[in-house]
């Protein structure tokens, strides 16, 4: 006749239903990462569902896209509301008072 320790046959339960499921198992309870590792890695499927943004890798359409910046500066400054030249900004002027 067998006599077994109620711990050791909770322990063998435990263990088999760990292998059986496929939990992991942590006596201990210390924290573990093996819940975040576990999930799918999504970032395929978010790359997936925005479309191909041509603008990034076309040297032409980025050359226009600074040309058009420039250009607009230039206007700006031309009517004198372009950027400050630099320690002359709102900032640099509140200081100095």
């Amino acid at each position: 006749m067998y006599v077994y320790s109620a711990a050791a046959v909770s322990s063998g339960v435990t263990e088999a239903r760990a292998r059986i499921f496929r939990h992991m198992l942590n006596p201990t309870g210390q924290r573990s990462p093996h819940k975040i590792l576990r999930k799918k890695l999504i970032g395929e499927k978010v790359a997936q569902w925005y479309p191909y943004d041509i603008n990034k890798d076309d040297p032409l359409v980025m050359a226009r896209q600074e040309q058009e910046r420039l250009s607009k500066l230039e206007m700006l400054k031309r009517r004198g509301k372009g950027p400050p030249k630099k320690g002359q900004g709102k900032r640099a002027t509140k200081r100095s008072k």
